[in-house]
């Protein structure tokens, strides 16, 4: 069976007014730009897309629109993941009836749960849902790590597809490459272990960079998985000054900064987050030129 996600996937920021609200302007705007870079699929409301301050009914209006603004043009993957299962569950029924390729299940964070409850978690929304689930390991943002010999458990359920891996231990992403089936997806969740995942035997990459540069990062990605990999070696290479731009800040403050300095969007992120340092947005402002070559290349 050929692997459902493989390629180059982009955390969407999700723009702000002002004034605070969803700008959905700017999010047709930031759609059209990815598709026009050739981007293999769009990550809604994850991380990136600032999740965490969004509402109950602004998590869900974004998960309908996206599908009808995508139109089938690239594959659309939906943030559902939560610490309340319930939540989650929900949130993957509403992408299910919107028409979402797939759905991002981040570890339940700040609850801290057992390998056991990560498991029953994880079971629970794979009962309870069809949509394909790829689940999202970052210790760094929820405090816990989805242990390789529990995700090996959870793939006796059929809709559990793939990981996005961002735990930064590459001997735990080597092991979960080695030991799950062909069709299983390994995609980096870390866009400076990007090549380094793929070498490994991973399969592509949801980024926070290629909100700026979806091109050249699908360029790279695209160049490694078809053998050409000192190309992709030195596109990648070319690109990892934007990747460490992107982190110097929490994200995605840096991204929406380069984003509005390219003309796709306000600079504003939600409290607790807030604009970044002068140093950050000078370290920008040089980049800047380079960024825009990067795409026209």
């Amino acid at each position: 069976m050929a692997k459902l996600f493989q390629g180059t996937y982009t955390a969407v920021i999700t723009p702000f007014t002002p004034s605070n609200e969803i700008d959905w302007v700017a999010f047709e705007k930031i759609i059209e730009q990815q598709i026009a870079g050739g981007i293999t699929g769009l990550v809604f409301v994850g991380t990136t897309g600032e999740s965490p301050t969004l509402s109950h009914d602004e998590h869900q209006e974004i998960l309908r629109c996206s599908v009808q603004v995508v139109n089938q043009r690239c594959q659309v993957i939906h943030g559902t993941g939560s610490n309340n299962t319930r939540e989650t569950i929900e949130f993957a029924e509403v992408s299910s009836d919107a028409g979402a390729d797939g759905q991002l299940v981040i570890n339940p964070y700040y609850n801290r749960p057992t390998q056991e409850g990560l498991y029953r978690h994880f079971s629970a929304i794979a009962h309870a849902t069809d949509l394909p689930i790829i689940i999202y390991n970052i210790k760094g943002r929820t405090a816990v790590n989805l242990e390789t010999e529990t995700l090996l458990r959870l793939l006796t359920h059929k809709s559990i597809v793939g990981v996005k891996e961002a735990s930064g231990d590459l001997a735990q992403i080597m092991d979960v490459i080695q030991h799950t089936p062909d069709d299983f997806c390994v995609l980096s969740g870390d866009d400076a272990l990007t090549l380094p995942i793929l070498a490994c035997g991973g399969d592509g990459v949801i980024s926070v960079v290629s909100n700026c540069v979806p091109a050249s990062l699908c360029r790279c990605v695209q160049n490694y998985l078809d053998g050409n990999l000192a190309t992709a070696q030195q596109q990648f290479y070319s690109l990892l000054p934007l990747m460490k731009l992107t982190m110097k800040e929490t994200n995605p403050i840096p991204v929406k900064a380069i984003m509005q300095r390219l003309g796709y969007c306000s600079p504003q992120v939600r409290l607790p987050l807030c604009e970044p340092t002068k140093a950050t947005q000078q370290a920008i402002e040089e980049a800047l030129d380079s960024i825009r070559q990067m795409e026209l290349s």
